[in-house]
């Protein structure tokens, strides 16, 4: 929420530390990426998320084949997959019978959940930037093996919403307050609760807010220009962790520099604190979970739940 008389009397959250990105080769290839976690923050810290790719990449052009994609077909299980694209055109197609293409900056998300075979990519024409990110958060083990869920959100269900100070938001997941009178809805329907708001800041620009009291994590990922973060200075490509344990300290805030913007994640969510068994794109809490599914793979039982093909 934002900083009002009522929730004055809370500090800033603690800087517990602050790490750059990693490059990552996630595509297995020559395409990389800088990945803030488990690169930066490792998986057990940044719990519930579990992987944030932030990617550049110029197209090479749009795939007229309905059946092939630059980011070819694989599957996932365990996890919910958001795909936040700033700039290009984004295209999905996976085993649920989902062929969605969508302008930017829009998102496609999925609840993965016992499994779901997708590709992404090939919307974009050539030359132009795919700019974007992929996140992706755990799945509470009583919940990994539900039904999948799927969504795509357009640009005019994304809006940048104007907060004062030179400081606009889009809300991606959970609930945010943009005013005093007014909160706004992220479209990102996670299992686990979290909070996920893309901030852009322009130059002496600023905001302070207060993280919710459920969300026992929080994480801050500078990912342009620069700024300070809870008072202290921060470039392009960092990631700071904050104490979310506290009950008074609950604020964040973040100022663009004079000659700078400065453009940020906010990720705040409820810890799991479960056991992490993770291969590829499959996350499971047991490596029995894991051999389990990657037998079904073999055996032609993945996904349990698809359309005909």
């Amino acid at each position: 929420m934002l900083l009002s008389s009522s929730s004055s009397s809370f500090g800033l959250m603690n800087v517990v530390e602050h790490r750059a990105t990693q490059k990552a080769h996630p595509f297995g290839d020559e395409r990389t990426v800088d990945q803030a976690f488990p690169g930066a923050i490792h998986e057990k810290d940044a719990d519930p998320f579990l992987m944030c790719d932030d990617f550049s990449m110029k197209s090479k052009g749009a795939e007229k084949d309905p059946d092939r994609f630059p980011v070819d077909w694989h599957p996932h299980r365990g996890i919910d997959v958001l795909t936040y694209l700033k700039s290009g055109i984004g295209r999905h197609g996976d085993s649920l019978g989902n062929r969605e293409t969508y302008k930017t900056p829009g998102m496609q998300w999925m609840s993965t959940s016992s499994g779901v075979y997708h590709a992404e990519g090939g919307g974009t024409p050539k030359g132009v930037d795919n700019d974007g990110f992929q996140i992706w958060v755990n799945v509470p083990a009583s919940e990994k093996l539900k039904d999948p869920r799927y969504g795509t959100v357009p640009p005019e269900k994304l809006p940048l919403v104007d907060m004062s100070n030179n400081t606009h938001a889009r809300v991606l997941a959970g609930e945010f307050n943009v005013s005093s009178d007014k909160k706004v809805s992220g479209s990102f329907r996670s299992v686990q609760p979290v909070l996920i708001v893309d901030f852009e800041i322009k130059q002496n620009g600023f905001i302070s807010f207060a993280v919710p009291e459920i969300m026992n994590n929080c994480l801050i990922y500078l990912y342009r220009g620069s700024g300070s973060i809870q008072g202290q200075s921060f470039r392009a490509k960092h990631v700071v962790r904050l104490d979310a344990s506290s009950e008074t300290q609950r604020v964040v805030k973040l100022e663009a520099t004079e000659n700078n913007e400065m453009h940020v994640f906010l990720f705040a969510g409820k810890r799991l604190n479960e056991p992490i068994s993770w291969h590829g794109p499959i996350v499971m809490n047991t490596q029995e979970q894991l051999v389990q599914t990657f037998q079904d793979l073999k055996n032609g039982k993945f996904p349990p739940k698809r359309v005909n093909w």
